[in-house]
């Protein structure tokens, strides 16, 4: 791994660094190696504090040094393991022998033939992946999608109340509210977010191949099973006691699987939008000195949600090709897992990115209730299902003896724009009771909402 000044093939890190960076202190490279490193001295220390394999307990200090040590994990020690993977072509050897560097610095060398023992790559790696992706998701990705969630539910609520045309196949259809269809985006993120909070992130700390050899061979009288799960527990990660030489990587197909989800709801909303502000129902507010064409000055175009969706989409590409590929590994090891793996941030940072976005976005639309109650005002002819349904109840009860109310009211309105003198002539010659009669006429699109509002009670 260079330290050198790089050209970025990815824009996540070229032209939006500065909205994913979060995510790369913990996907990234040296992120990954940060967690390498916090491994590998805690199980230092693990051991010794446990005076296993022949060792002692080392002092406070000795341990409070360590730890800060890996806690302060920076460019010295980029630049270093760079220099030393040169030599091993392997990257986690490289953390070894740059942990045995700095046993030696503190004056630990009698306890550095304990550095990795009795581990294999792949018990440094899957831990420190786990750590990192626990972390990225609850520290970065679910505080972006809990802040469009948050603004998500407050317009939501400052439109529980606002009578909208719906649209089914993207014709006018049953009125509702549009704070009851943000209310919808709203629920559904949030199934999402308690299923991927349930989410186990599995570590496994077993040996080359998942059955402790190495250890037994070093001392056959520890309980080496219930150290690991200690040591895995500790780290705050669930225990895999049944694994080969790698973590079998469920748990991230299942995660990948859940974010996947969690951003196909989000690029529904993201077109939902879109489409809602091409019919006006929402209004742009101009950003001060931004251009929206470079040839038409009129131009605000809703480009937060146009680079949501797309970037949504990349985010799946790499999540979904993650949760197939890494549940398979041939017998007992195949490095497919390893580059793989370190795409992980490629798909959480795309995702981070539609998220920032997305919330931007919302912050720079308004309703143009003017426009949507245009639009009920032009559209009387979906009363027809009320109508018909009322006389259906009106002949059920014995107040009516109209045959075929559908067919009726589809003679009336299928296909037709018909106005409110229309719909008021029809319902006035109808021979049904004079209650149902007085609630049809009372009726009007705006007020054809159902319980709309008070659906929003379910958040």
């Amino acid at each position: 791994m260079s330290s050198l000044p790089l050209q970025p093939i990815s824009p996540l890190d070229g032209r939006y660094a500065k909205q994913v960076s979060a995510i790369g202190a913990f996907l990234s490279e040296a992120g990954l190696n940060r967690a390498r490193v916090h491994v590998e001295v805690e199980w230092l220390i693990y051991l010794t504090s446990h005076s296993l394999l022949g060792s002692a307990p080392l002092s406070d200090e000795a341990i409070a040094r360590l730890r800060q040590w890996a806690a302060d994990f920076g460019q010295p020690e980029i630049d270093r393991l760079a220099e030393i993977e040169a030599t091993t072509q392997h990257d986690v050897k490289a953390i070894e022998y740059l942990v045995r560097e700095r046993l030696s610095d503190q004056r630990l060398d009698h306890i550095a033939e304990l550095t990795h023992v009795a581990c294999t790559s792949e018990d440094i790696n899957n831990l420190s992946y786990a750590l990192t992706v626990k972390q990225a998701v609850a520290e970065v990705w679910q505080p972006k999608l809990g802040a469009v969630i948050a603004e998500l539910t407050r317009q939501a609520e400052q439109y529980r109340n606002l009578p909208m045309m719906s649209r089914t196949h993207g014709q006018p259809a049953t009125p509702t509210t549009l704070g009851k269809e943000l209310a919808v985006f709203v629920h559904r993120l949030g199934r999402q977010v308690r299923q991927i909070n349930q989410i186990e992130y599995l570590g496994k700390f077993s040996g080359a191949t998942g059955t402790f050899a190495a250890h037994l061979a070093a001392d056959p009288t520890v309980d080496w099973q219930r150290v690991s799960r200690e040591f895995v527990e500790g780290l705050g990660l669930d225990w895999n006691p049944l694994t080969t030489q790698i973590e079998s990587h469920d748990w991230q197909a299942e995660l990948y699987s859940r974010i996947a989800h969690a951003n196909r709801i989000l690029h529904n909303l993201a077109t939902d939008i879109w489409s809602y502000i091409s019919i006006g129902y929402f209004k742009q507010i101009p950003v001060e000195g931004a251009t929206g064409s470079s040839t038409m000055p009129h131009k605000v175009n809703p480009i937060r949600f146009e680079n949501a969706e797309a970037n949504l989409e990349l985010s799946n590409a790499v999540l979904d090709s993650l949760a197939e590929t890494l549940v398979t590994s041939r017998w007992q090891r195949d490095l497919t897992d390893s580059s793989a793996q370190r795409n992980i941030g490629v798909g959480l940072g795309h995702s981070v990115l539609a998220l920032d976005n997305i919330l931007r976005g919302l912050g720079q639309i308004d309703a143009d209730e003017a426009v949507i109650a245009a639009d009920l005002d032009a559209n009387w002819e979906v009363l027809g299902e009320a109508i018909q349904t009322v006389i259906r109840a009106e002949v059920t009860a014995g107040r009516s003896s109209i045959e075929d109310p559908y067919a009726a009211l589809k003679e009336l309105t299928r296909g037709k724009r018909i106005g409110q003198a229309d719909l008021i002539a029809f319902v006035s010659e109808l021979q049904i009771g004079d209650d149902a009669k007085a609630r049809l006429l009372e009726l009007t699109p705006a007020t054809y909402i159902g319980d709309a509002a008070r659906l929003l009670s379910h958040l």
